[in-house]
């Protein structure tokens, strides 16, 4: 039986595999909203976070529960000007998924998929659309 998605307003939410996991969490947030994913163990939760309303001020951000944790994969942005794509890998050191509402994502439509795959380590999808200079999503933060 496929779940309901999950509507978020709030301006912070902790993830937790029982509560949100395998679940469409849909973002509603305008001001944005900060997702803190739970630490990496490798037992395979997913987290789906669809942007449900385009970020106008502040960013919808997804980091790491801790200073182990790390992200790998990649990010893959519209372009606003001529149609095209632009890529961008993470780092060995990033933690933290920023989008902005323009130059890293943050439309509405934008979808970011993170999997616990392995002790210290998330694998992260983001598929989006961005306007101006686009940029990475990617960052160490935490």
């Amino acid at each position: 039986m496929p779940y309901q998605p999950i509507n978020i307003t709030a301006a912070t939410l902790t993830l937790n595999a029982n509560a949100h996991g395998d679940a469409t969490i849909t973002a509603n947030r305008a001001a944005g909203t900060t997702f803190t994913l739970p630490a990496s163990v490798g037992k395979g939760a997913k987290f789906k976070i669809v942007v449900g309303t385009t970020i106008t001020s502040n960013s919808l951000i997804v980091k790491v529960a801790n200073s182990t944790d790390v992200m790998t994969g990649v990010a893959v942005v519209a372009n606003d000007t001529d149609a095209s794509m632009s890529g961008w890998e993470t780092a060995a050191s990033s933690d933290t998924i920023t989008l902005n509402g323009t130059t890293t994502g943050g439309i509405k439509g934008d979808i970011i998929e993170c999997e616990d795959i392995s002790a210290g380590l998330w694998s992260v999808k983001v598929v989006g659309s961005a306007t101006g200079t686009e940029a990475t999503p990617f960052s160490a933060t935490v």
